[in-house]
């Protein structure tokens, strides 16, 4: 059974740091890209990053480019997403997902997600 579990959300002032985890269970993470993407209330999801089933390629969404950062560690069998100068327009309910076997992209479809972590930024 594919789980993936998100933790570390939290409430955290302007200019703050939050680190997320996925924990993967259910399958071999290294064989899967994984993505972040978040969801405020009404509005659409957004993809923020995405990162090769080796580690080796990560990619992101312009508004979090040099603030967040995607990285893997496939033998704990879990994603990270360090968030750095936090702003308001952050929060969001964040959740990682697996990507379809072989794909990779901003755009890629995915196959599982977690039940999300919520992170609220505070002016």
């Amino acid at each position: 059974q594919v789980q993936l579990v998100e933790s570390g959300g939290g409430l955290v002032q302007f200019g703050g740091s939050l680190r997320l985890s996925c924990v993967a269970s259910g399958f071999t993470l290294a064989d899967y890209g994984v993505t972040w993407f978040r969801q405020a209330p009404g509005e659409g999801r957004e993809t923020v990053a995405i990162i090769s089933p080796d580690g080796i390629r990560t990619d992101y969404q312009d508004s979090v480019k040099g603030r967040f950062t995607i990285s893997r560690d496939n033998e704990k069998n879990t994603v990270y997403l360090q968030m750095n100068s936090l702003r308001p327009d952050d929060s969001a309910l964040y959740y990682c997902a697996r990507l379809k076997f072989g794909t990779y992209g901003l755009a890629a479809p995915y196959e599982y997600r977690g039940q999300g972590t919520q992170v609220t930024v505070s002016s």
